[in-house]
């Protein structure tokens, strides 16, 4: 089966039941996204609902994907009422919940419900993430060549860690890809970034956001979010794995891991991003005040290009330094 989830979950378990994992986010902003969103608008959703609910609904039927697993506590609200939609349509959910308090017992046991759902194992689980980590370990020297050598872009950095969610639905062919980029990069050179940036919050639906930022000489070399999908951890329970994943859970964990990338990374500055009519926007407040270095809220609606007035704070915002 096609196995789609709207955010990173435990896919090790789906991937060991021998289905297909795949990130509804990618395949729909990867793909025609603006008509994605119009499908969806067409059907009735409101124009001040996410576009990303919007067009992974879209995505679901347009790439005929079997069987939905919702993320229903740790990640958007809407998400319940997006399950609602598709249950009544006839597409098969299945619900998964980071508990809020980082509980082992209780991630165990979500992990396990995924386990008995999809008729597998934990050792099958396992053997799918040693597998997994394999290529994580590739992922975590990309980074490194990111912000320490300065051989990968942003843009780069942002697809490789972004599509690690679901390595694109083929583990061992993204693996070949991976060391084949990896390869190239480390015999190359890139132009000295005036600038080094972090990236925070959600993955971007406007899409020339990091070439706009390289033409000014300024490069993002920390993707917060999108490394956090990489699983960089590499601990040996995958409960612990998925406990460490900072996004879905409350944002002390998530402001403590980026000062220390600020710190590690020798950060000029922070972009922190957010979608339109996302609850994250909150999240600002907090970043703002915590966070060790200056720090820009950008926000994003439909997919597209930045728009002028997103250009000219950006343009503002780097010539502070």
């Amino acid at each position: 089966m096609k196995v789609g989830f709207t955010t990173s979950f435990p896919m090790e378990v789906v991937i060991g039941a021998g289905h297909q994992a795949i990130d509804l986010n990618n395949i729909f902003v990867l793909n025609n996204s603006q008509e994605l969103v119009a499908q969806a608008e067409q059907k009735g959703f409101p124009r001040n609902i996410c576009s990303w609910i919007k067009g992974m609904y879209s995505t679901i039927s347009t790439f005929s994907i079997d069987e939905v697993i919702g993320i229903v506590q740790g990640d958007c609200s809407n998400t319940h009422s997006l399950m609602a939609i598709l249950k009544e349509q006839g597409t098969q959910v299945t619900p998964f919940s980071y508990p809020y308090y980082r509980e082992y017992e209780m991630l165990n046991f979500e992990i396990e419900r995924l386990e008995h759902h999809f008729k597998t194992d934990r050792a099958k689980t396992n053997r799918v993430k040693e597998q997994c980590d394999q290529v994580r370990k590739k992922l975590i020297e990309l980074d490194r060549l990111s912000w320490q050598e300065g051989l990968v872009k942003g843009i780069e950095n942002h697809l490789w860690l972004v599509c690690s969610s679901d390595f694109n639905g083929n583990i061992k062919e993204y693996e070949k890809e991976l060391d084949s980029f990896i390869s190239d990069a480390k015999k190359r050179k890139l132009p000295k970034a005036k600038l080094r940036l972090g990236f925070v919050g959600v993955p971007p639906i406007i899409h020339d956001l990091y070439d706009f930022l390289e033409e000014k000489g300024a490069r993002i070399i920390f993707n917060e979010v999108q490394r956090q999908f990489s699983m960089f951890y590499l601990e040996e329970d995958i409960v612990n794995q998925y406990l460490r994943f900072t996004y879905p859970y409350t944002l002390e964990k998530r402001i403590e891991d980026i000062n220390q990338e600020i710190e590690r990374r020798q950060l000029d500055g922070i972009i922190s991003y957010t979608q339109s009519f996302c609850h994250r926007q909150l999240d600002h407040l907090l970043l703002k005040k915590h966070l060790k270095c200056p720090i820009l809220q950008l926000e994003g609606d439909q997919p597209g290009s930045l728009d002028e007035r997103s250009k000219i704070r950006l343009e503002s915002f780097l010539e502070m330094f």
